[in-house]
C-alpha cells in the first residue's frame, strides 16, 4: 500500500516541518504529519475492509505513536504543539 511517493512526502515535510525544509524528516511536526496521513489512509481502507484485523492493529499502533509524539511536543514546546494540532485539524 504505497499511498505517498517521494515528492509527496517532501511536500508534506516542507509544509509541516519545524524549520520549513523538505529535508527535515525527523522533527516531531514532520513525523506527526506523516503519521496523520498514514492514519487517514488506513481509516479509508478499514471502512471497506472491516475484517482486516492486522491493519487495524497497525492503525492502533500508529495512533499510539502519534499520541506519544504529541505528548512530547506538548511538554517541550506548547506553541509548536498548538500550531501542529490546528494545522492538521486534530482533536484535543
Amino acid at each position: 500500500m504505497n499511498y505517498l511517493d517521494t515528492t509527496q512526502k517532501q511536500e508534506l515535510f516542507a509544509k509541516y516541518s519545524h524549520d520549513k525544509s523538505a529535508t527535515d524528516t525527523g522533527s516531531s511536526e514532520s513525523q506527526i504529519a506523516l503519521f496523520t496521513t498514514r492514519i487517514n489512509a488506513l481509516n479509508v481502507h478499514l471502512k471497506t475492509n472491516k475484517k482486516d484485523h492486522s491493519t487495524r492493529l497497525g492503525l492502533l499502533k500508529l495512533v499510539g505513536k502519534r499520541r506519544r509524539l504529541l505528548d512530547y511536543l506538548q511538554t517541550t514546546d506548547i506553541t509548536r504543539y498548538r500550531a501542529i494540532v490546528i494545522a492538521l485539524g486534530l482533536r484535543k
